[in-house]
């Protein structure tokens, strides 16, 4: 028994002794679904095997010895003793393997149509050794799992002859949709399925139902069979003619649809039909691919908004990141005149799926209202995301519900009417500079109001973290916003002024090297930073030559300090409190001073380049209103002027929320030693690994934050976060990417102009090194990668619209941009020669480096 375990004997708890596969075929086995007959040689056998192995690093040495040496005598017959008659298939059964978050599909050996007991032993003894492959090695490391706590087992299976096998997946792979059994199919074992070796024909079926919803026939030119004397053969050949049947397809959607029912989450599994035409199940592994539903499940389609993606957060939230913007979502509700119930849960809108904020906008696609000027705010802020929404129109499932426009003006009123929007917009247009220092000293009162009393508990932290996110943050947005605001009626008035004497290029770039915008201030007293430092050989060469991560743990360089005085309350990926401020962890601004020490060449240095697009942007002004003349010229250079003086405070109210989140953070942290002192932490920073409500409820949280952080660790090596996701979980950008032209590169025009340069591909900003004039690609920004932008010639985005803020930022740097190009990290590569062309919103690869 400790050696071999027959698959009715196995179930889902023995995962450490027989390995992923082995425990799914157990529990399928157990559940009387028709898995061929056979049993597991158990991790037992691995581990005496590789007893004399120690800790081992060198994987070449570890499959040496696994292959030298013997099998023991008593494993040896207890494998041989448990054999059927006729051939078997041999498969490797890890015990890190067939996981929800990591199948490791095709990672180890599997070895078919086995003949006799030596050559099952030596399968046996080649598929502990692949569990030391070059490639299964890579797999775990970036999976994170520590090489020595994997064990291997084998599975040993009667050998299905089969006239037709594949795979099948009960939810649809690439769209995300759920409820969909999506059959990949060929003649002879489903080996040249799995492997890829085949074009194989190509099946979807609703399941409940058993309509078949696509039928893509493919070649088929090759098929694996197996050879008389054991192992198998490779045939050539090739036909047109389906390899199943609609019933089997039905037959395989209804196996799937019982398998997943069984486990409870969508699966991946691999059927054969034998030569008599009975259906066999080979093997079921969750699909790890599928991005989690968000929220709860309702009736009727629902569609969510990715709001972590749109500011250009990819990574997951941290749980008390999540909790406090939860809270902050019931102060934009009742802002908007829906009182929550419950402050600390959210408002309703309000969904989380793999520790990424999603907002249900089902609502605003049934409403006319909503139609109409969501998708054109998003035009502007999040270009990729308003496409998608806009493809929903048509879908009945979405139809209009509320066709008034009487409730939304109503409540727009009542805000406009409470925060005195029309009188600040009026000010900001009569006076810019007083209308943006009104609300900066209107902020700076309301901040210092925002600290707990002396000696407050813990209880009393959080209540007041509590209330300051709920009632006291969101207000700040329609305080700040109108005076940026009144920029847009200024340029559809110089717009409408100019029709026929400008072109909307002509127009982008007059917001060049815009003033008062703090996160551009930032970036160039960073600059300015770096060359006092400069002016220091020591120092300089000291920041050139040492990782940034290591500076940070020394005293720090003179002037860093009082730059994190200003702007240590910022961060990469800033709107998750839970996350360390620059003032905490200097990592990243140390990085970007040694970069910009890097930068030679006088006329690419950022304030030069800012001092030009600022000029390029007056002498733009003068133009059009020359163009116009007269008193429409008059008129086109007060309009134009007053939006350049107003649109950089679009980042104002950001910047003030993000200073009450680090205000926030610094209580959080001292509610954390508090509770680390009485022992329900094992650190003050775990406090950012609970909620609000655990971190008052007293109780020890310990255990709770070691598998938070595990889990938050698997999240963070997920690659794909889907904009906009419904709730049936298809990705609508995933199902239109279809008609996509193959190597096509095209997004939004974000920044005007065109570069050619050598690309580098960026993914988090935190120690990124980007060579002056190099193209910077990147998923999306926020105020903590922009630093970079001063050494980038180009920017290429996945996220974003022309008015989001890597784009601005851009346009006031004066480099080509072009924002929303889907998939854009994965498809160019660093070191490659592109083409960015922010005039028409393309990217191509240069006709040189093609060549």
């Amino acid at each position: 028994m400790e050696m071999i375990r027959k698959f009715a004997d196995i179930d889902g708890s023995m995962l450490a002794k027989v390995g992923g596969k082995a425990a799914n075929l157990g529990v399928l086995t157990r559940a009387g679904l028709p898995v061929p007959p056979g049993f597991c040689v158990t991790t037992e056998a691995y581990r005496r095997i590789t007893a004399d192995l120690g800790d081992v690093t060198d994987a070449a040495l570890a499959r040496k010895h696994i292959i030298d040496t013997p099998i023991p005598e008593d494993i040896a017959r207890a494998v041989v003793s448990a054999l059927p008659e006729g051939p078997v298939a041999v498969r490797s059964s890890a015990t890190a393997e067939d996981l929800p978050y990591a199948s490791f599909a095709g990672q180890q050996d599997t070895y078919l149509n086995v003949v006799g007991a030596e050559a099952v032993l030596d399968a046996v003894r080649r598929c502990w050794a692949s569990l030391w492959t070059d490639r299964a090695v890579a797999y775990r490391d970036s999976n994170g799992i520590d090489h020595g706590s994997v064990r291997l087992a084998v599975v040993v299976q009667e050998m299905v002859q089969s006239a037709t096998a594949g795979v099948l997946f009960t939810a649809n792979p690439v769209t995300g949709r759920r409820r969909q059994a999506v059959i990949d199919a060929a003649p002879g074992l489903g080996e040249s399925v799995v492997s890829g070796a085949v074009n194989p024909d190509h099946f979807t079926v609703d399941p409940d139902t058993g309509k078949i919803l696509e039928r893509r026939l493919g070649d088929k030119l090759l098929a694996v069979r197996s050879l008389p004397g054991g192992g198998v053969e490779h045939v050539t050949g090739g036909t047109n003619e389906p390899c199943l049947t609609d019933a089997q397809l039905r037959e395989l959607g209804a196996l799937g649809a019982r398998v997943e029912a069984l486990y409870g989450a969508p699966q991946d599994t691999e059927w054969a039909y034998d030569e008599s035409g009975r259906l066999w199940l080979t093997q079921a592994r969750p699909i790890t691919t599928l991005f989690p539903l968000p929220g709860e499940q309702h009736d009727g389609l629902r569609v969510y908004f990715c709001f972590s993606v749109a500011q250009g957060v990819f990574r997951p939230f941290t749980p008390m990141g999540m909790a406090a913007t939860r809270a902050l979502s019931s102060g934009v509700s009742d802002l908007f005149g829906f009182p929550v119930a419950a402050p600390l849960a959210g408002a309703p809108a309000f969904a989380e799926a793999g520790g990424r904020l999603f907002v249900d906008v089902t609502g605003v696609l049934r409403s006319r209202v909503g139609r109409a000027i969501v998708p054109r705010v998003f035009d502007l802020m999040e270009a990729r995301s308003a496409r998608i929404l806009r493809g929903l129109f048509d879908d009945p499932r979405l139809s209009v519900t509320n066709p008034s426009r009487r409730p939304f003006v109503r409540r727009l009123a009542r805000i406009m009417t409470r925060y005195g929007v029309p009188i600040t917009l009026l000010r900001a247009l009569a006076d810019p500079v007083a209308a943006e220092r009104r609300v900066r000293v209107q902020a700076d009162r309301h901040l210092a109001k925002l600290t707990p009393p002396p000696g407050a508990t813990v209880a009393e932290r959080i209540d007041h973290v509590a209330t300051t996110l709920v009632k006291h943050t969101v207000p700040i947005a329609p305080q700040v916003m109108p005076v940026a605001a009144a920029a847009l009626p200024m340029l559809l008035l110089a717009s409408r002024l100019l029709k026929g004497r400008a072109t909307p290029e002509e127009l982008q770039v007059v917001l060049r090297g815009a003033p008062r915008n703090v996160t551009t201030e930032m970036d160039l007293a960073l600059w300015t930073l770096a060359q006092r430092l400069r002016r220091d050989p020591e120092v300089a060469a000291r920041l050139l030559s040492a990782p940034p991560e290591v500076l940070a743990r020394e005293p720090l360089p003179a002037g860093v300090r009082e730059f994190l005085d200003l702007y240590g309350h910022r961060a990469v990926a800033e709107i998750d409190l839970g996350l360390p401020r620059w003032s905490e962890d200097p990592t990243h601004v140390i990085g970007m001073i040694a970069n910009y020490l890097r930068l030679e060449d006088p006329k690419l240095a950022p304030d030069a380049l800012f001092a030009k697009g600022a000029a390029e942007a007056e002498n733009m002004v003068e133009e059009l209103a020359g163009r116009a003349g007269g008193l429409r010229g008059r008129l086109v250079r007060f309009a134009l002027g007053r939006a350049r003086e107003l649109v950089g405070v679009r980042e104002l109210p950001k910047f003030l929320i993000v200073r009450i989140f680090a205000a926030l953070r610094a209580q959080l942290l001292d509610v954390g030693r508090d509770l680390a002192a009485q022992g329900l932490l094992a650190a003050p920073e775990d406090v950012f690994f609970v909620t609000l409500a655990e971190a008052k409820s007293g109780r020890d949280l310990r255990d709770l934050v070691a598998a938070r952080r595990e889990r938050h660790e698997r999240e963070l090596r997920r690659r794909h976060v889907p904009r906009v996701l419904l709730s049936d979980g298809t990705e609508p950008e995933a199902v239109a990417s279809a008609d996509v032209a193959e190597g096509a590169l095209t997004g939004s025009p974000a920044s005007p102009g065109q570069v050619t340069g050598v690309a580098r591909v960026v993914l988090d900003p935190v120690g990124a090194h980007l060579e002056p004039g190099e193209i910077l690609v990147c998923p999306s920004t926020d105020p903590g990668w922009t630093p970079l932008f001063l050494t980038a010639s180009g920017l290429v985005m996945e996220m974003g619209g022309p008015n989001s803020h890597g784009a601005v930022v851009a346009r006031e740097y004066g480099i080509p941009a072009v924002v929303g190009v889907p998939h854009a990290t994965d498809r160019i590569r660093t070191g490659q020669t592109i083409i960015v062309n922010g005039t028409a919103g393309t990217v191509n690869e240069s006709a040189e480096a093609a060549a």
